[in-house]
């Protein structure tokens, strides 16, 4: 069934890939950008591919902005039925060098966005009795990682928001869910110097990075309706490097 599907921070990687495998999927899906600017390239480049997205600027990281975009997104796209978190940044630093600008804007983009973007759409979910909200978090989120404490705190938070609304909304035919990368092969990891990425897989058992497509493709199973008996939970795609 096609319906409305928001993506934040989805000109990345991983958050394209998530674009295209829901426009795939029937959706008509919506992106986020914060600077203004960088959603005409990508747009005109989605529309070669023959993909016709809407884009709407917004600071996952401000409630306002984020009240902003959800109104002008309903008003002119229409209530959104799936709903993706996938905006976040890094400001990697041992603990002892981090400073409380690099833990607040770190927390800020990446969990209180999920609180922002989330608060707009669920309760109309709810009322419309279908909804999914997905959010990305991290293998770092899960297992923590040497300097990132402030990444590591606010994607292991995501996990603890989507277990408690999980259950406010289950009876209203919504799910919430949470969906952890390991290390993926985006532009950024392909960049890395070679030797530095064949240590990293090297920790990894299937002995690869994953595709961003097979983000996306987990990610689609959970915005349809194949997965409504899923919620609540929190779904590892990193290769074995983290088992529990």
């Amino acid at each position: 069934m096609a319906r409305i599907a928001l993506v934040t921070g989805g000109m990345g990687g991983i958050g394209t890939a998530i674009c295209q495998k829901l426009a795939d999927s029937g959706h008509t899906v919506v992106t986020t950008y914060s600077r203004p600017g960088k959603e005409v390239a990508w747009l005109a480049d989605q529309k070669e591919q023959g993909y016709l997205f809407h884009a709407y600027q917004c600071d996952v990281a401000d409630f306002e902005s984020c009240q902003a975009m959800a109104a002008k997104v309903v008003a002119e796209v229409g209530p959104v039925d799936v709903l993706v978190n996938n905006a976040g940044i890094t400001k990697d630093t041992t603990f002892r060098k981090m400073s409380k600008v690099d833990w607040d804007v770190v927390l800020r983009t990446d969990l209180d966005s999920v609180f922002n973007i989330s608060k707009p759409f669920v309760d109309g979910m709810a009322d419309r009795g279908f909804g999914r909200v997905i959010n990305v978090s991290s293998i770092n989120g899960q297992k923590g990682q040497f300097g990132q404490t402030n990444y590591s705190a606010a994607k292991a938070g995501m996990h603890g928001f989507t277990k408690a609304l999980a259950q406010e909304v289950a009876r209203k035919g919504v799910t919430v869910n949470t969906v952890s990368p390991g290390y993926i092969a985006t532009e950024m990891v392909m960049a890395v110097k070679e030797e530095i990425r064949q240590s990293i897989i090297a920790g990894i058992p299937v002995n690869r990075l994953g595709k961003p497509e097979e983000i996306a493709d987990l990610i689609a199973f959970l915005a349809s309706d194949h997965a409504g008996f899923i919620t609540g939970s929190n779904i590892a795609i990193n290769g074995g490097q983290h088992m529990f």
